[in-house]
């Protein structure tokens, strides 16, 4: 098997291209560095891999976009399994396995256990961790101005789009469906879809994810003024959100295989695929159960075992 780094030299505050060769270097393993020359390329380069028949287990060297664009190449192909080597601003997806830090461990990492993880079809493309749109789309439209910049930019970055989007996008006129079933109000003050758990940077938004069950996690919420946003932010940030009576009349959380969403005033609305904006009148989202390949480090697919096994050994 060989092994594929694929680095965006655009993710993050800097290119990576550097660090990542260096790191590599030492590896005792078949591998070749390639580098995105634009945007879908490493979708494009994948699906090339894929066509050779060999097999291949690719490595995506940035943030969650990057790591979308390697996902969305690998969706339905045996002979790929994919993983992440974080080196971009934002690597949301990871952390419902472990940290950062855990995935840094080359040598652990390309020695990972293969598991099935579901996808996500939307408006054309492929989403791995989430797809949201209210709230969160506000914020990433300043994320994506600031994401270089220093002291508001990088890891901070979330956290500057939240306070811009305070001011001016804190009601959004929309309807949703879930498996052809309504939920919440006809505005809202956001909504996410998804696998994961986790979404800019810290915000642990579905904390009951199972990001391999064929079923999508999803959180709708209705508007609040910004005085009640600033006291329940916290709770929402540690995922407790689904546990704290103060969210029950706010927060609509269920679970689905199909998600309709349509502009309530027939203007194209705007909606994030694992953090990348786009602009639709409606769209739909479709869960696909098992459709990539991804490796877990082994150490932390290892502990990860252990803990579920004490678990179930307990109940």
């Amino acid at each position: 098997m060989k092994h594929i780094f694929v680095v965006n030299p655009a993710a993050g505050k800097q290119d990576s291209t550097e660090f990542v060769k260096n790191a590599v270097r030492s590896l005792n393993v078949d591998y070749e560095i390639y580098c995105t020359k634009c945007q879908g390329d490493a979708t494009r380069y994948v699906e090339e891999l894929a066509a050779t028949g060999e097999q291949y287990r690719v490595y995506a060297c940035g943030g969650d976009g990057t790591f979308n664009e390697v996902a969305s190449g690998a969706v339905e192909k045996e002979n790929i399994s994919v993983s992440v080597f974080p080196c971009g601003s934002g690597n949301d997806y990871i952390k419902y396995y472990g940290t950062v830090d855990d995935f840094m461990d080359l040598d652990s990492l390309v020695n990972g256990v293969d598991t099935k993880v579901d996808m996500m079809k939307v408006h054309g493309r492929y989403a791995v961790n989430f797809v949201h749109f209210g709230f969160d789309s506000a914020c990433l439209k300043t994320m994506s101005k600031v994401r270089r910049k220093k002291i508001i930019g990088g890891k901070h970055a979330y956290t500057t789009g939240v306070v811009t989007a305070l001011i001016n996008g804190m009601k959004h006129n929309c309807s949703v469906k879930v498996d052809g079933k309504p939920i919440g109000r006809e505005k809202m003050l956001l909504c996410t879809v998804g696998n994961g758990k986790y979404v800019g940077g810290k915000y642990k938004c579905a904390p009951l994810s199972d990001n391999s069950d064929g079923l999508l996690e999803i959180c709708h919420v209705n508007p609040v003024s910004r005085l009640k946003f600033l006291t329940l932010i916290g709770a929402y940030e540690k995922g407790t959100h689904l546990m704290d009576k103060r969210f029950e009349k706010y927060v609509n959380y269920c679970r689905g295989t199909v998600v309709e969403v349509e502009s309530g005033d027939g203007k194209d609305m705007h909606f994030s695929i694992d953090g990348e904006l786009n602009f639709a009148k409606s769209f739909k989202v479709e869960i696909m159960q098992h459709a990539v390949n991804f490796t877990v480090p082994k150490k932390l697919y290892e502990k990860l075992f252990k803990e579920e096994r004490t678990k179930a050994l307990v109940d």
